[in-house]
């Protein structure tokens, strides 16, 4: 089998650091599966959603591809056929279960997925066993692995909750939890920015994808951002103004979408008797008028800012303004699961930049200057999808502990929603 390239970095970690954190990293993925019946984790709610028991297989593919058949004397590979069952988009490793048509695996069970990540487990034990060269080519893979997992453990949320959404029953993940009415916002206040030359890209400190790099000088004119997360009672106020029925507000493919696809508010909303409510991990919930709004998308997004007077920032904005900033807030170690209203910060700074949702910027999803997508299969990770897709910084309330950072780049197609999405105002300094 292909083995990864080794160009994305990593820091210098000890073996044993590496270890735990691997381990720790594959415990949480079954801890989130833990509430849900093997029939939850066989359905499929639409084409870019995946099960829960895909994840689950995908990753220990993931490990047991470019990790064990790679690096470990005689490692016998669990089941040859799930090479086809569970490869993602990896061409150099053959055909695969079209992405649409994963829910049609009813078999493997759901069991034998979870005997499959124990024999991945106890290869990668093992391996640990036999030595692990800290800054090695094997660790730089392991790193990888770990941080695809996270990923990973985010998708599965998301896909939990379009797959309980789509559900009639409305099922919830988990027990609704004490909630304290914030009432309204207040409003945001915008941080002004001075222009000029400013280093973008990740630094070769720590983990990175390939295409975070490389880093490189760019010019940002003054510019003003919000210093907090656009919030659903302003969101409701652009429903209430007809900002769904407004054509002179979207784009001309945002417009399309909205009328062949119905959209009258963001993804999981509905109105009940005059009341406000969203479908979450907790079920249907009221809506919280001081939470960040979720689940829109791009297009939504950019005819918010139109109607409010603003824009939305560029993906290198938001990174001079994220910088120095400690990427710490409302994810998935918070337990919280849904975005939270914005706390106050007495220094002045952005607040909610990491956690809550992924916001979305006006930036496309290019190449930096100078990129080069790595070798071999790791080549074919991100590099490949750089089109037609819109850059989102920050994270959300279902990113891992860890895995966000000011120069990550997320991205998604403009239609797309599912995931926790929302938005930041900005404009020119004026």
């Amino acid at each position: 089998m292909a083995r990864l390239s080794s160009a994305f970095p990593a820091a210098p970690r000890e073996p044993c650091s590496l270890s735990r954190r691997l381990f720790e990293t594959r415990r949480l993925s079954l801890d989130l599966a833990r509430p849900l019946g093997a029939e939850d984790m066989t359905v499929q709610a639409m084409d870019d959603a995946s099960p829960t028991k895909w994840h689950l297989a995908h990753t220990a593919w993931f490990f047991e591809t470019f990790v064990l058949a790679s690096h470990l004397d005689g490692y016998e590979p669990f089941d040859e056929t799930f090479n086809y069952c569970f490869n993602s988009y990896y061409e150099s490793q053959g055909a695969r279960q079209p992405r649409g048509k994963r829910g049609l695996l009813t078999r493997p069970s759901s069991d034998r997925i979870f005997a499959y990540r124990a024999h991945v487990a106890a290869g990668l034990e093992e391996l640990f066993a036999r030595g692990v060269e800290t800054g090695s080519e094997l660790a730089r893979v392991i790193e990888v692995g770990i941080n695809h997992e996270q990923q990973h453990q985010e998708l599965m949320l998301t896909d939990i909750l379009a797959l309980f959404a789509a559900n009639p029953l409305r099922p919830a993940y988990r027990a609704p939890r004490p909630r304290v009415d914030q009432g309204e916002p207040e409003p945001p206040r915008f941080i002004e920015y001075s222009g000029g030359i400013h280093e973008i890209g990740h630094g070769g400190e720590g983990f990175a994808w390939d295409n975070e790099a490389p880093r490189h000088s760019q010019l940002i004119h003054p510019f003003r951002l919000a210093d907090r997360l656009v919030a659903n009672a302003e969101w409701l106020a652009f429903i209430e103004d007809g900002g769904y029925r407004t054509y002179a507000l979207w784009l001309a493919d945002g417009w399309e979408t909205v009328n062949r696809e119905g959209w009258r508010a963001p993804l999981y909303w509905e109105e009940r008797d005059g009341q406000w409510f969203a479908m979450s991990l907790e079920g249907m919930r009221p809506i919280d008028r001081a939470a960040p709004v979720a689940h829109v998308s791009y297009y939504e997004a950019d005819a918010f800012a139109r109607w409010a007077g603003h824009r939305l920032p560029a993906e290198f904005e938001w990174e001079v303004a994220a910088t120095g900033v400690t990427a710490t807030g409302n994810t998935l170690a918070s337990g919280a699961l849904r975005p939270l209203p914005a706390a106050p910060r007495p220094d002045g700074r952005p607040r909610q930049l990491f956690g809550d949702v992924w916001e979305w910027t006006q930036s496309a999803y290019l190449p930096y200057p100078g990129y080069r997508a790595p070798g071999g299969a790791l080549g074919e990770y991100n590099g490949k999808f750089m089109v037609g897709q819109q850059v989102l910084r920050g994270g959300s309330c279902a990113t891992p502990e860890g895995h966000a950072r000011a120069t990550y780049r997320n991205f998604f197609y403009p239609h797309q929603r599912w995931q926790f999405m929302g938005l930041r105002l900005a404009s020119e300094n004026e």
